[in-house]
């Protein structure tokens, strides 16, 4: 307890993101997109990862959206925006995408031209990965996300279980366990996060997996199976996972 001559300590702000466009411009449709999707909730938009090119043509943002708590229920919390300035014509473009794990946040920027090293997590911002076997899926995730394709997430922010499910679809044909589901736990006494994967050989199995887990009664993840030998057709992925009846808090 502090002495009553000393003072209290600083509370450390929480920092808002900046899109540094005040002398740009954008045909009217481009500037009401931008400001729909992405702009209008900027003082929400808390920065945990951003990278900007030397000349300023590039921006790269991966940003915790406060807003989607209040949303549809289980909607993402990560948005991904990627800026391109013409320095020359003074105007600008810009791409977003709302993702559920921060990892597929900045798989999709790195896929936009971002560098692997230059969109590191922030993690004092949030719950920091809680053992080295969730920060290497999250390194995966990050460089090998565009090999999956998204199916479902849902995202509960209970504070009792706060907890994203994510089904992926491999688009190798070759892959092993074609469907994934990826988790997130956060465990809010500790205040650290677990990433974990598990594999599935269809859609149906994977979507029941996260139904499960979002009620509480989901065993454990099976493994990923390992990659087939040369000679053995791997299953053909033959269709995204459907978005199972959405489900209220």
């Amino acid at each position: 307890m502090l002495a009553p001559t000393e003072p209290a300590p600083a509370r450390k702000s929480i920092p808002q993101a900046g899109f540094e466009l005040d002398d740009f411009d954008a045909d009217g449709e481009m500037y009401l997109d931008f400001y729909r999707q992405v702009a209008v909730h900027e003082d929400m938009l808390v920065p945990l990862a951003e990278h900007h090119t030397p000349n300023g043509a590039h921006s790269y943002y991966v940003l915790l959206d406060r807003t989607a708590t209040y949303g549809h229920p289980g909607m993402p919390h990560y948005v991904a925006v990627h800026l391109k300035r013409d320095q020359e014509k003074k105007t600008f473009d810009f791409e977003q995408a709302q993702l559920p794990l921060p990892a597929m946040a900045q798989s999709w920027l790195i896929h936009r031209g971002c560098p692997l090293d230059a969109i590191g997590l922030a993690h004092e911002l949030g719950p920091p990965p809680a053992d080295e076997a969730t920060r290497a899926l999250e390194r995966r995730l990050a460089g090998d996300g565009d090999h999956y394709a998204m199916g479902y997430s849902y995202t509960a922010d209970n504070p009792d279980d706060m907890v994203t499910v994510v089904a992926l679809r491999a688009l190798d044909e070759r892959a092993p366990s074609p469907f994934r589901v990826v988790v997130e736990e956060v465990d809010t006494d500790a205040w650290t996060h677990t990433l974990r994967e598990g594999g599935f050989d269809t859609v149906g199995e994977a979507l029941q997996w996260c139904d499960d887990r979002l009620t509480g009664e989901a065993g454990p993840l099976p493994p990923v199976r390992p990659e087939a030998a040369p000679s053995r057709s791997a299953r053909v992925a033959t269709a995204p996972a459907p978005r199972p009846p959405g489900r209220s808090r």
